[in-house]
């Protein structure tokens, strides 16, 4: 049996590879772990934990009266939307890096492993200092 090929921009042809399991099992039996998180969160729970994450309240608190102070009306009708677009972005980033290496203390592991052998190490150490 051959590899399958598909159909990409342009009409150009692109081998790939099918996964028997694309599960996040598969994915951490590859990496050298076995799956212990529990992924059982309900809406209400997701939310929470987001919302407390992020601290919200703390944060309009502090920074409202500076934006108002140092760059008006303007820069707080246009300043938190267009902030709030880039720190969307890089959510989904790291949500992609999330899904590509799927552990615990993904944070430390994703450095390490995004810096390489040589930097990994140093990377890591400062993503937890």
């Amino acid at each position: 049996m051959g590899t399958p090929i598909r159909v990409v921009a342009d009409g150009d042809l692109a081998p790939y590879h099918l996964l028997k399991d694309s599960g996040d099992d598969s994915r951490l039996n590859q990496l050298g772990y076995k799956q212990e998180l529990s992924r059982s969160l309900s809406a209400l729970s997701n939310f929470s934990v987001t919302f407390s994450i992020i601290s919200v309240l703390t944060g309009i608190n502090t920074l409202y009266n500076q934006g108002l102070t140092f760059g008006g009306p303007v820069a707080m009708v246009y300043g938190w939307p267009i902030v709030g677009l880039f720190t969307f972005l890089v959510g989904l980033s790291l949500a992609e890096i999330c899904s590509a290496y799927p552990t615990s203390g993904g944070l430390y592991f994703w450095s390490a492993k995004l810096c390489g052998n040589r930097w990994g190490p140093f990377a890591s150490w400062l993503t937890g200092w």
